[in-house]
């Protein structure tokens, strides 16, 4: 499956290089969910939860009452976690606060799952240099998404896997780095990082890997349309 991304700041629909420099605003959430209309699920990011600095819960509610919808951003408490269901989310997607600096958060996670139930929460590994990064990838944690990943499997149903050292770059992704988190676990995985060409994305197909894509559509990099044809 191909999850077009929309990712919200200040109200408005952006993209940004490396998680710090936004490189570019887009249209509003209405156009972006018309011209994501042959995609079966979208994915959407609050980049002001995310990194603390207010919400964009008015659109993240109007946008998940018109698609079907993975939401993250900011997701510290089961709280959250049932606000988004509530709002529509189809899953929730929880990163920094599923670890510590050495760990797992066991416990946050345990309060999210018999919240929402695992079923409806996607954990996301975002990497640089090989190890996790968290808090809008400023900090790095000691801790391997291939070494964790099987760990985090009762807690979760999916795996969202971004290659932060490429993010935002279109410059391509670490196939090799998929392939071995494919093999650590059953779940099902979503690359993101990097993703810029239709070779990428059937690469990833073939290990049964599914993709989320921001700037690669965003710049017309990639077409919508050979993208819906892949469905």
């Amino acid at each position: 499956m191909i999850f077009p991304c929309i990712d919200l700041m200040g109200g408005k629909v952006v993209q940004l290089v490396q998680g710090r420099t936004k490189a570019l605003e887009a249209d509003s959430p209405e156009e972006m969910l018309r011209r994501f209309v042959a995609f079966p699920q979208i994915q959407v990011i609050d980049l002001d939860a995310a990194m603390g600095v207010g919400e964009n819960a008015q659109l993240v509610e109007s946008i998940a009452e018109k698609a079907v919808c993975r939401i993250g951003g900011g997701v510290r408490t089961a709280t959250r976690a049932s606000r988004l269901i509530d709002q529509g989310a189809h899953r929730v997607i929880v990163g920094t606060s599923a670890f510590t600096h050495d760990g797992i958060n066991t416990a946050l996670l345990d309060n999210i799952a018999a919240a929402v139930t695992p079923g409806r929460v996607v954990i996301a590994l975002d990497s640089r240099n090989g190890h996790i990064v968290v808090k809008g990838w400023t900090e790095t944690t000691t801790l391997t998404a291939e070494a964790v990943v099987a760990q985090l499997e009762p807690y979760c149903s999916g795996f969202l896997c971004t290659y932060v050292d490429k993010e935002g770059m279109l410059q391509g992704t670490d196939l090799e780095w998929f392939r071995r988190l494919r093999g650590a676990t059953s779940h099902e995985i979503t690359a993101a990082g990097g993703i810029s060409t239709l070779a990428d994305v059937q690469a990833l197909r073939a290990m049964q890997i599914h993709a989320a894509l921001g700037m690669a559509i965003y710049t017309g990099r990639l077409s919508l349309d050979d993208l819906a044809a892949l469905q």
